[in-house]
């Protein structure tokens, strides 16, 4: 990618430092382009920033009880760097500590700006580079960068806030009510009555670990509107900690990356082509282990069919587990209204609570919440159409690392972040200095997910559209977009390429000014 180097942007008299590639996040996918970048594209330059106090992204924002992966750990984790540790499905400090120690180790924690928030970026494409706007610190000091390529790791939920419903008097309710996207460090729910409302992956975390252990709470009710598919998964991958034993460390992760792989894809299928024999399955495994007297039908026999919302994992079973111990129970029913001491549902019973839990769900928030601006127009992700899942049409340099819905979200953006490196070697090869996705304008538009729950149908009209075909359409298959991303070609028709002007053609730098 070419960039003139003795040229430095300036606003009035402030110097702007500028780097080859800004990644914005320092989670999963952040440290993935990162080591990515500095393998495959030694020559450029590039920094990170991070809008919170430490690295980590999700794994280090939830710190609710249990808080855990709900994919293995051979695909959660990067390709370049084996997962070790005996569990398969690991805990959120385990996750958070293989991300540090993999910055860490290949120096990519020294790129890191902590407290930077990206707000807006505008691109000229005069110049060839986004001028980014940020917030730095408590005090929310402002601060310019330019980058030739922005490269968005932030994931497509708010940090900031979750969801949480206007349920009718709330606020009688005289205990803790709480949201696991904020979770108290000081709650105490020893011997307490709890109740977690929402079924989802929080839900079914949150439920066997607050009815376990030395702070148990007396005990924790689930209520939910609607079921949801829940699976058992073993938490330690026995063939792969035999075959680490027997095999060099990165072939033995290898092959059960791949194992795993394979697994998640042929379940995926078998539940899609085949819902009722996958629901068969599922309920025969949970009626095992919760006894044949359970009401199965009323609490696990979703409206929907497997995968139109993400299927949850539970770890050796350990909701069924803490239901048929009686340590919990679950309601499926609709709130009424709260009171003083719990929880009024339509059916016209009563949930006694000491403390609530709202694990109601996210707030998307694609790019978080980031302004764009392209040669002085603000950009309308609803209007943009999303290029392999990467790239946003009509938007020059840039890439957003965004996983998968059905398997893990590393497994995605390695991919992408292997596209990204590609991509820019093509264009530093062929003296390009910028790159933008132009869709077909008869392309057929769809929804960008096709999931039914409720924080996707709450922001689809707000996101970007995919196609209906490649390469706009979003598979969800691993061994597809291996062959696209990571084999395929990156000369796309779909794809603009320009060179920047000689400096002397150029006019001056000039971007809008946004304190």
């Amino acid at each position: 990618m070419l960039r003139d180097s003795n040229s430095t942007p300036r606003l009035g008299e402030i110097s702007v430092e500028h780097v080859d590639v800004l990644i914005v996040g320092a989670g999963l996918s952040g440290i993935s382009a990162a080591w990515h970048l500095q393998t495959a594209c030694a020559g450029l330059s590039y920094a990170i920033v991070e809008g919170r106090e430490q690295m980590g992204g999700t794994w280090d924002l939830f710190r609710y009880p249990g808080i855990r992966s709900d994919s293995d750990m051979y695909t959660l984790g990067y390709r370049f760097r084996p997962w070790r540790n005996a569990k398969a499905i690991a805990d959120g400090p385990s996750i958070k500590a293989y991300i540090e120690d993999t910055a860490h180790e290949f120096g990519i924690d020294r790129a890191i700006r902590y407290r930077h928030r990206l707000v807006r970026a505008e691109w000229s494409s005069a110049d060839a580079r986004w001028l980014v706007h940020l917030e730095v610190g408590a005090d929310r000091t402002p601060l310019r960068l330019s980058c030739g390529f922005l490269y968005s790791c932030a994931g497509y939920y708010d940090y900031g806030q979750g969801y949480t419903p206007a349920w009718p008097g709330a606020s009688d309710f005289v205990g803790p009510l709480v949201h696991p996207q904020h979770w108290p460090a000081d709650l105490d729910y020893r011997g307490k009555r709890v109740v977690v409302i929402g079924s989802g992956a929080t839900a079914v975390t949150l439920v066997p670990a607050m009815a376990n252990g030395d702070r148990a709470a007396a005990h924790v009710t689930m209520l939910q509107r609607s079921p949801t598919y829940i699976a058992t998964l073993p938490s330690v991958d026995t063939v792969a900690n035999a075959l680490r034993r027997v095999l060099p460390s990165k072939l033995a992760y290898a092959i059960s990356r791949w194992k795993n792989v394979a697994r998640s894809m042929f379940y995926y299928s078998i539940a899609r082509s085949r819902p009722e024999t996958f629901k068969k399955a599922l309920r025969t495994d949970a009626t095992a282990q919760l006894g044949a007297d359970f009401p199965f039908e009323e609490h696990f026999s979703p409206r929907y069919q497997p995968w139109d919302e993400r299927l949850c994992m539970v770890p050796d079973g350990d909701l069924f587990v803490a239901l048929r111990e009686q340590r919990a129970s679950i309601v499926t029913d609709t709130i009424e209204r709260f009171d003083a001491t719990g929880i009024v549902l339509q059916s016209g019973a009563h949930l006694d609570a000491d403390i609530i839990v709202a694990a109601t769900g996210l707030r998307m928030s694609l790019l978080s919440g980031v302004t764009l601006v392209v040669d002085g127009a603000v950009v309308d992700l609803a209007q943009c159409m999303t290029y392999k899942g990467m790239m946003l049409s009509d938007v020059p340099n840039m890439a957003a690392a965004v996983g998968y819905t059905n398997a893990s979200w590393t497994l995605k953006c390695d991919l992408i972040a292997q596209h990204v490196c590609r991509l820019l070697n093509y264009m530093g090869a062929r003296g390009y200095a910028q790159v933008t996705p132009r869709r077909d304008p008869s392309m057929t538009e769809t929804p960008v997910f096709d999931f039914t729950s409720g924080y996707v149908q709450r922001a689809l009209a707000h996101l970007p559209k995919q196609g209906d075909r490649a390469p706009w359409k979003l598979y969800q298959n691993y061994v597809k977009d291996l062959f696209s991303l990571r084999h395929g070609r990156v000369d796309d028709p779909a794809l603009e390429f320009r060179t920047v002007p000689a400096p002397s053609q150029r006019p001056a730098l000039e971007f809008a000014a946004h304190d």
